[in-house]
Protein backbone atom coordinates (compact mmCIF):
# COMPACT_ATOMS: atom_id res chain seq x y z
CA UNK A 1 0.00 0.00 0.00
CA UNK A 2 1.97 3.05 -1.14
CA UNK A 3 -1.02 5.66 0.16
CA UNK A 4 -1.74 6.21 3.49
CA UNK A 5 -4.92 5.58 4.73
CA UNK A 6 -6.20 7.78 7.42
CA UNK A 7 -9.82 8.73 7.21
CA UNK A 8 -12.61 6.12 6.11
CA UNK A 9 -13.23 8.27 3.22
CA UNK A 10 -9.66 7.52 2.34
CA UNK A 11 -10.04 3.68 2.84
CA UNK A 12 -13.23 3.82 0.92
CA UNK A 13 -11.42 6.06 -2.35
CA UNK A 14 -8.70 3.33 -2.22
CA UNK A 15 -11.37 0.16 -2.53
CA UNK A 16 -13.01 2.03 -5.15
CA UNK A 17 -10.13 3.06 -6.94
CA UNK A 18 -8.79 -0.38 -6.68
CA UNK A 19 -12.11 -2.62 -7.89
CA UNK A 20 -12.10 -0.35 -11.03
CA UNK A 21 -8.51 -0.94 -11.90
CA UNK A 22 -8.81 -4.71 -11.08
CA UNK A 23 -10.97 -6.34 -13.85
CA UNK A 24 -12.60 -9.49 -13.80
CA UNK A 25 -9.61 -12.49 -14.62
CA UNK A 26 -10.82 -15.58 -16.34
CA UNK A 27 -10.79 -18.94 -14.02
CA UNK A 28 -7.44 -20.45 -15.26
CA UNK A 29 -7.21 -24.20 -15.01
CA UNK A 30 -5.24 -25.55 -11.71
CA UNK A 31 -2.47 -26.82 -12.91
CA UNK A 32 -2.03 -30.65 -12.21
CA UNK A 33 0.08 -31.63 -10.25
CA UNK A 34 2.87 -33.88 -11.28
CA UNK A 35 3.45 -37.27 -11.10
CA UNK A 36 6.13 -38.89 -9.08
CA UNK A 37 9.01 -40.50 -10.96
CA UNK A 38 8.96 -44.13 -10.61
CA UNK A 39 10.77 -45.74 -8.44
CA UNK A 40 12.94 -48.69 -10.26
CA UNK A 41 16.14 -49.52 -8.91
CA UNK A 42 19.43 -50.60 -11.33
CA UNK A 43 17.71 -54.11 -12.55
CA UNK A 44 14.95 -52.61 -13.31
CA UNK A 45 12.88 -53.62 -10.45
CA UNK A 46 10.28 -51.82 -8.13
CA UNK A 47 10.50 -52.90 -4.40
CA UNK A 48 8.20 -52.61 -1.33
CA UNK A 49 7.25 -53.81 1.87
CA UNK A 50 3.62 -55.03 3.15
CA UNK A 51 2.53 -55.86 6.71
CA UNK A 52 -0.69 -57.97 7.45
CA UNK A 53 -1.53 -59.43 11.14
CA UNK A 54 2.34 -61.03 11.86
CA UNK A 55 3.65 -61.42 8.30
CA UNK A 56 6.20 -59.31 6.51
CA UNK A 57 6.29 -59.59 2.52
CA UNK A 58 9.29 -57.66 0.72
CA UNK A 59 8.84 -57.75 -2.78
CA UNK A 60 9.87 -56.98 -6.07
CA UNK A 61 8.28 -56.84 -9.18
CA UNK A 62 9.69 -56.10 -13.00
CA UNK A 63 8.13 -56.54 -16.21
CA UNK A 64 7.95 -60.28 -17.51
CA UNK A 65 5.27 -62.79 -17.77
CA UNK A 66 3.41 -62.85 -15.20
CA UNK A 67 5.42 -64.78 -12.80
CA UNK A 68 4.82 -65.38 -8.97
CA UNK A 69 7.28 -66.54 -7.03
CA UNK A 70 6.99 -66.71 -3.07
CA UNK A 71 10.16 -67.70 -0.83
CA UNK A 72 11.39 -69.31 -3.61
CA UNK A 73 8.44 -71.60 -5.26
CA UNK A 74 5.82 -71.25 -7.41
CA UNK A 75 2.46 -69.26 -6.06
CA UNK A 76 0.51 -72.29 -6.96
CA UNK A 77 2.63 -74.42 -4.65
CA UNK A 78 3.37 -71.78 -1.67
CA UNK A 79 -0.82 -70.59 -1.61
CA UNK A 80 -2.20 -73.99 -2.17
CA UNK A 81 -5.76 -72.05 -1.42
CA UNK A 82 -7.41 -70.17 -4.46
CA UNK A 83 -8.76 -67.83 -2.41
CA UNK A 84 -5.47 -66.64 -0.93
CA UNK A 85 -4.03 -66.65 -4.72
CA UNK A 86 -7.34 -64.88 -5.96
CA UNK A 87 -5.97 -61.72 -2.59
CA UNK A 88 -2.61 -61.85 -4.28
CA UNK A 89 -3.88 -60.91 -7.81
CA UNK A 90 -6.41 -58.47 -6.87
CA UNK A 91 -4.17 -55.60 -7.26
CA UNK A 92 -3.21 -56.67 -11.00
CA UNK A 93 -6.97 -57.52 -11.98
CA UNK A 94 -7.65 -53.98 -10.53
CA UNK A 95 -5.15 -52.23 -12.40
CA UNK A 96 -5.59 -54.48 -15.60
CA UNK A 97 -2.02 -55.34 -15.72
CA UNK A 98 -2.85 -59.23 -15.34
CA UNK A 99 0.27 -61.56 -16.69
CA UNK A 100 2.36 -57.76 -17.01
CA UNK A 101 4.79 -58.22 -14.12
CA UNK A 102 6.82 -60.55 -12.26
CA UNK A 103 6.84 -60.88 -8.82
CA UNK A 104 9.57 -61.81 -6.70
CA UNK A 105 8.79 -62.15 -3.08
CA UNK A 106 10.14 -63.10 0.50
CA UNK A 107 7.64 -63.49 3.11
CA UNK A 108 8.14 -63.97 6.81
CA UNK A 109 6.07 -64.62 10.13
CA UNK A 110 2.69 -65.37 11.00
CA UNK A 111 0.29 -67.39 9.28
CA UNK A 112 -0.71 -67.85 5.30
CA UNK A 113 -3.65 -65.56 5.33
CA UNK A 114 -1.34 -62.99 6.88
CA UNK A 115 0.96 -63.62 4.48
CA UNK A 116 -1.29 -63.53 1.36
CA UNK A 117 -2.55 -60.30 2.29
CA UNK A 118 1.03 -58.77 3.23
CA UNK A 119 1.93 -60.10 -0.26
CA UNK A 120 -0.90 -57.96 -1.61
CA UNK A 121 -0.20 -54.69 -0.10
CA UNK A 122 3.46 -55.12 -1.09
CA UNK A 123 2.51 -55.66 -4.78
CA UNK A 124 0.25 -52.67 -4.57
CA UNK A 125 2.86 -50.71 -3.22
CA UNK A 126 5.36 -51.66 -5.85
CA UNK A 127 2.94 -51.34 -8.59
CA UNK A 128 2.20 -47.56 -7.54
CA UNK A 129 6.29 -47.29 -7.43
CA UNK A 130 6.49 -48.79 -11.06
CA UNK A 131 3.95 -46.43 -12.47
CA UNK A 132 2.74 -44.06 -10.66
CA UNK A 133 -0.09 -42.85 -12.27
CA UNK A 134 -2.02 -46.38 -10.63
CA UNK A 135 -2.01 -44.92 -7.44
CA UNK A 136 -5.83 -43.77 -7.73
CA UNK A 137 -7.30 -47.19 -8.87
CA UNK A 138 -5.14 -49.11 -6.42
CA UNK A 139 -6.10 -46.03 -3.62
CA UNK A 140 -9.92 -46.32 -4.53
CA UNK A 141 -9.70 -50.31 -4.55
CA UNK A 142 -8.80 -50.12 -1.32
CA UNK A 143 -5.05 -51.83 -1.79
CA UNK A 144 -2.46 -49.14 0.21
CA UNK A 145 -4.13 -49.53 2.78
CA UNK A 146 -2.70 -51.71 5.97
CA UNK A 147 -4.94 -53.45 7.36
CA UNK A 148 -4.29 -52.97 11.37
CA UNK A 149 -6.35 -55.85 12.77
CA UNK A 150 -4.29 -57.91 14.49
CA UNK A 151 -5.40 -60.44 17.24
CA UNK A 152 -5.80 -59.47 20.79
CA UNK A 153 -3.62 -60.25 23.52
CA UNK A 154 -4.55 -62.99 25.88
CA UNK A 155 -5.42 -61.44 29.63
CA UNK A 156 -4.80 -63.27 32.72
CA UNK A 157 -7.64 -64.58 34.49
CA UNK A 158 -9.46 -65.41 31.29
CA UNK A 159 -9.19 -68.47 28.80
CA UNK A 160 -8.56 -65.90 26.12
CA UNK A 161 -8.47 -62.28 25.03
CA UNK A 162 -12.25 -62.09 26.80
CA UNK A 163 -13.46 -65.62 26.94
CA UNK A 164 -13.88 -67.04 30.58
CA UNK A 165 -13.31 -69.93 32.33
CA UNK A 166 -16.38 -72.47 32.06
CA UNK A 167 -18.39 -71.38 35.82
CA UNK A 168 -18.76 -74.02 38.24
CA UNK A 169 -21.61 -73.88 40.73
CA UNK A 170 -19.81 -76.65 42.75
Amino acid sequence: MAEDVKTLEDLKEAIEGRTAAVAPRKAEPQPQAALPEPKIDAQGRAYATGRRKNAIARVWIKPGAGRITVNGRDVQVYFARPVLRMIINQPFDTAQRSSQYDVFCTVTGGGLSGQAGAVRLGISRALTYFEPNLRGVLKKGGFLTRDSRAVERKKYGRAKARRSFQFSKR
